[in-house]
C-alpha cells in the first residue's frame, strides 16, 4: 500500500526517469560511452591507419577534435592548482578559458574529480536530458498543468531536436536546460514571493552562462527577461518585477569572469570581424517539424538537403499536435506568451527581415553565429504549449466540446494529405530523394493518425477507455522521442576513446622537449596528449596568428580562415615558418607518399628520420630554432606587410635579428649568451638567461595582450616580434625572465563575481536565520 501511494505521488517523475534510463541504458547496461569513439579511430589520424569499422554517426567531429580534448586540458590544469586560462598546444598558444565552449568554470567539471575521465564524460552527457526533463516538469507543474500533461511536455523538451543533436557536446544542452527552472522561480515569485525563488534565478542564470555556449545562454536570458517583463505588466506587481531584475543582475555578476575572458578573446579573434549572413532555416525545412528525417539523416548516410544538426527543431508529432491545439483553444496568459515567443523565435531562425536587420547591425555573437540555433527556444515554447494542449483536450472531453479538436484533426489531415500529394505527384522530388522522403514520412503520418484516433476515442464515456487514451498518448510521445534520440546518439566502446598508439608514445614530452610538432594531425592529438602544434581548429583563435601562418604560402597577408589555421604544405615560406616556430618534428603518414597534402620534407636535406613504424614516420628538422633564443639586433617595420616582407626576405637572419613594431628600451648588441626554459606551464614560462651583452629574448609563443613579463621580478615591456610572437629586452648578466598570463580585467571581474556571490550567501544565511529564529 505504501509503495502504491508513493507511485501515485511520484509516477510522473518515475516515467521521466524510466524514459531517460532506456535512452541511457547502453551506458549503464552495456558499458558503452556516449562518445563517437568508432568515428574517432576510423577517421582521425593516427588511429585511422590502424583501425577501420562501421560507425553510427559521423556528424559530430567537433566532439573529437575540440570539446573532449579541451575538457582534458581544463581538468588537468585545475588539478595543477591553476585556472585553465591558456592552451599552449594549439596555434602556438591560444586563449583557453576565453573560448566559451571550454566551460572551465562549470560546476559539472567536478564530475571528473569523482570518477574516471570517460565515465565523468558519459555522465556529463547523459545528465542533460534527465535534468532538462525534471526541470521542465517542475516548471509545468508550477503552471498547474496535470501530471500527464507535464510528462508530455517534459519528454518533448528533454529529447527535442536541438538537445538531441547537440547532446554529445555537453555544452549547448547545459546552456539551455536551466531555462525551465529559471522560469519556474520567476512564476513562483509572482505567486508567493520568496528569497529562494530569487536565489534560483541568479544561480540558474549563472549556471547557464557558465555551461559553455554564450549564444544559447544569451537566447535563454532574453526569454527570461521577456517573461519577467510580461508577468510584471500582466500582474502589475512592480516590486516583484524589480527584485527579479536585480537578481537577474546578480546572475550576470556571477558570470562576469567568463564574460571578461571571452570578450578579450573575441576582440582579438578572427570572429570579431567575421560577420555572416546565413545559417538560417529554409522555409521548406519546416516539414521536419512533422517528419525530422524527411530530407534524410546523417546517421543513415542519406541526408541530401540542409544541416541536420543546426536546424533540428523536432519535438514529436503528438506534442506538435497538442501545441497547435493549445494555440487555437486556450487564451490564458501563459499560452499567449509562449505562442508569441514561439512565433518570434521561429521568425529569427528563418530567412526573414529580422535576420537581415541583425546582420546589418553587425551585432556580436548574434551576427557571427548560426541564427538557426534559436530554434531551441521555439522547441521549448512548443513543448510548454503541448502541456496546455493536453489539458485542453482533457477539459474538452469532460465537457463534451469536440468541435475544436475535430477541426484541428481535419486541418492536420488535410496538411499531411497535401504533403503526400506533393511528394507523390510533384516534380520537386525525384529519384532517391523522393524515396527517402516517402519512407521517412510514413512513421510520422502513422503517429499523427494514431494521435487523432486516440484523441477522438478519448471522448468515450467509459472511464477505462479514457485512462487508456491518456496512457497511450504519453506512451506514444515517449516512443517517438526515444526513437528519435536513440537513432542519433552514438554509444561506442570505451576502449576506442583515444586509445594508445606507438606514434603517440614516441611524441612524449621527454622526447620532444620544448620543440613543436607538425603534420596532418589535429587537436585530437595536440591538446589531448600535450603535443604542441602550430595549427588548430577553433572559432576563437587569434586572427593575427592566422594571418602570419597564411603568409607562409606566398608572403602576402590575407584574411584568415573562419575557424581553421592550416599552413600551406607547399608554401614558398613554409619551411622558414616551421624553423621560426621551433617545429623540430614532422609527422608523415607513409601512405601519403609525396602527394600535395604532405609536407615535402624530402626537398630539405636537414630532415632526418627519427622514428618509423608500419604507418608513420617522424622526421627531425635539425635546423629548427629553439622555442626561445637571444637576438643581437632588430629592425623596425611601419606596417604589417613590411613586417612580413622583412621577415621572409632571403637576406634576413631570423635567428639573430627580430622585426619589431616599436623601439625597445634596451638596445641589443653583439655578444655571447644563452637562454633556457626552466619551467613551462600553460600560464607561466620561466627562462634563465645568461648574456655578455644586452639582448632581445625571443619566445615563439603567440603574443597576446594578457601576457606580461618580468625580468628579475621587475615588470618589463613586452614587445610583439616577428608579427605575432613575444620578445623582451634583457640587460647584460644572469637573469630570470618570467612570462605570465594575466588577462585584462580578469582580477576586477573576479572581485565583481565575489561581491555578487557574497550578497547571495549573506542573504541566504540571513533568510535561514530568520526562518529558524523569528
Amino acid at each position: 500500500m505504501k509503495i502504491l501511494k508513493l507511485f501515485q505521488k511520484f509516477w510522473p517523475v518515475l516515467i521521466i526517469g524510466v524514459v531517460w534510463f532506456i535512452f541511457a541504458s547502453p551506458y549503464f547496461l552495456k558499458g558503452l560511452a556516449p562518445f563517437p569513439s568508432k568515428y574517432l579511430v576510423t577517421f582521425f589520424a593516427p588511429w585511422s591507419a590502424s583501425y577501420g569499422m562501421p560507425l553510427k554517426n559521423n556528424a559530430m567531429p567537433d566532439v573529437i577534435t575540440q570539446i573532449y580534448p579541451w575538457k582534458r586540458l581544463t581538468i588537468d590544469t585545475w588539478r595543477q592548482g591553476q585556472i585553465p586560462l591558456w592552451n599552449p598546444y594549439s596555434f602556438a598558444g591560444t586563449q583557453h578559458a576565453g573560448n566559451y565552449q571550454t566551460a572551465v568554470f562549470s560546476p559539472f567539471n567536478l564530475l571528473f574529480f569523482l570518477t574516471s575521465e570517460i565515465d565523468a564524460w558519459s555522465l556529463l552527457v547523459l545528465l542533460q536530458p534527465l535534468l532538462a526533463g525534471i526541470f521542465m516538469y517542475i516548471f509545468l507543474r508550477s503552471l498547474e498543468r496535470s501530471e500527464a500533461a507535464c510528462v508530455v511536455g517534459s519528454t518533448a523538451f528533454m529529447f527535442c531536436g536541438f538537445l538531441v543533436v547537440w547532446m554529445a557536446y555537453a555544452t549547448l544542452g547545459y546552456a539551455a536546460l536551466w531555462l525551465p527552472l529559471i522560469l519556474f522561480a520567476i512564476h513562483r515569485q509572482f505567486v508567493k514571493p520568496s528569497w529562494w525563488h530569487l536565489l534560483l534565478v541568479s544561480v540558474g542564470l549563472a549556471l547557464s552562462f557558465l555551461s559553455g555556449h554564450f549564444q544559447i545562454s544569451l537566447y535563454v536570458s532574453g526569454l527570461v527577461l521577456c517573461y519577467i517583463f510580461a508577468k510584471t505588466i500582466a500582474t502589475k506587481q512592480w516590486r516583484v518585477g524589480g527584485m527579479l531584475l536585480l537578481f537577474f543582475a546578480f546572475g550576470i555578476g556571477l558570470s562576469v569572469p567568463q564574460f571578461t575572458l571571452t570578450f578579450n578573446a573575441f576582440e582579438q579573434s578572427v570572429r570579431s570581424t567575421n560577420f555572416m549572413k546565413g545559417e538560417v532555416i529554409p522555409w521548406q525545412y519546416l516539414i521536419t517539424l512533422l517528419a525530422p528525417d524527411f530530407f534524410g539523416n546523417p546517421v543513415t548516410r542519406n541526408d541530401w538537403f540542409g544541416h541536420y544538426a543546426e536546424w533540428a527543431g523536432y519535438i514529436g508529432v503528438v506534442p506538435l499536435f497538442l501545441a497547435l491545439y493549445a494555440i487555437i483553444r486556450k487564451k490564458a496568459f501563459q499560452v499567449l506568451f509562449f505562442a508569441i515567443a514561439g512565433i518570434a523565435t521561429l521568425a529569427l531562425a528563418l530567412p526573414t527581415p529580422l535576420n537581415d536587420l541583425i546582420y546589418a547591425l553587425k551585432i556580436p555573437v548574434l551576427g557571427t553565429s548560426g541564427a538557426s540555433r534559436i530554434i531551441v527556444l521555439f522547441s521549448f515554447c512548443l513543448a510548454t504549449l503541448a502541456s496546455f494542449g493536453f489539458d485542453a483536450f482533457l477539459s474538452d472531453r469532460e465537457n463534451g466540446r469536440r468541435k475544436w479538436l475535430t477541426g484541428l484533426a481535419m486541418g492536420a489531415f488535410l496538411v499531411v494529405a497535401l504533403l503526400w500529394a506533393s511528394v507523390l505527384l510533384g516534380s520537386w522530388l525525384t529519384g532517391e530523394n523522393k524515396t527517402i522522403a516517402m519512407r521517412n514520412l510514413l512513421l510520422p503520418t502513422a503517429i499523427l493518425v494514431i494521435t487523432i484516433v486516440l484523441t477522438q476515442a478519448g471522448f468515450s464515456r467509459k472511464k477505462y477507455i479514457r485512462l487508456i487514451v491518456v496512457g497511450a498518448l504519453v506512451g506514444l510521445v515517449a516512443f517517438d522521442m526515444l526513437r528519435f534520440a536513440s537513432k542519433w546518439m552514438p554509444f561506442d566502446p570505451k576502449g576506442f576513446v583515444y586509445p594508445k598508439q606507438k606514434l603517440l608514445e614516441y611524441l612524449n614530452p621527454k622526447q620532444i622537449g620544448y620543440y613543436r610538432v607538425f603534420g596532418n594531425i589535429g587537436n585530437e592529438v595536440g591538446t589531448m596528449f600535450g603535443v604542441p602544434l602550430i595549427e588548430g581548429y577553433d572559432a576563437m583563435y587569434q586572427g593575427r596568428y592566422g594571418e602570419f601562418i597564411g603568409t607562409a604560402a606566398d608572403g602576402t597577408i590575407k584574411s584568415p580562415q573562419r575557424s581553421v589555421v592550416l599552413i600551406d604544405r607547399q608554401g614558398r615560406y613554409t619551411e622558414d615558418a616551421l624553423q621560426l616556430l621551433g617545429v623540430r618534428y614532422v609527422v608523415h603518414r607513409i601512405s601519403d607518399g609525396q602527394n600535395v597534402w604532405a609536407f615535402p620534407f624530402w626537398k630539405y636535406p636537414h630532415y632526418r628520420s627519427s622514428y618509423r613504424d608500419e604507418h608513420f614516420e617522424v622526421l627531425e628538422n635539425t635546423q629548427a630554432y629553439l622555442r626561445t633564443f637571444l637576438a643581437s639586433s632588430y629592425i623596425l617595420a611601419a606596417s604589417d606587410q613590411e613586417v612580413i616582407d622583412r621577415l621572409w626576405s632571403t637576406d634576413f637572419f631570423r635567428k639573430t635579428t627580430l622585426v619589431l613594431e616599436q623601439e625597445p628600451e634596451i638596445k641589443p648588441a653583439e655578444g655571447e649568451g644563452t637562454s633556457a626554459i626552466s619551467k613551462y606551464s600553460p600560464t607561466e614560462v620561466i627562462i634563465e638567461v645568461k648574456t655578455s651583452a644586452p639582448k632581445l629574448l625571443f619566445l615563439s609563443d603567440t603574443y597576446e595582450k594578457g601576457w606580461k613579463v618580468t625580468v628579475d621580478g621587475k615588470i618589463t615591456p613586452l614587445y610583439r616580434a616577428d608579427y605575432a610572437f613575444r620578445a623582451v629586452g634583457v640587460p647584460t648578466g644572469e637573469h630570470i625572465v618570467r612570462f605570465f598570463y594575466d588577462p585584462p580585467g580578469f582580477g576586477i571581474s573576479l572581485l565583481l563575481a565575489g561581491i555578487s556571490m557574497m550578497a547571495l550567501v549573506v542573504g541566504s544565511v540571513k533568510k535561514i536565520y530568520e526562518d529558524r529564529h523569528l
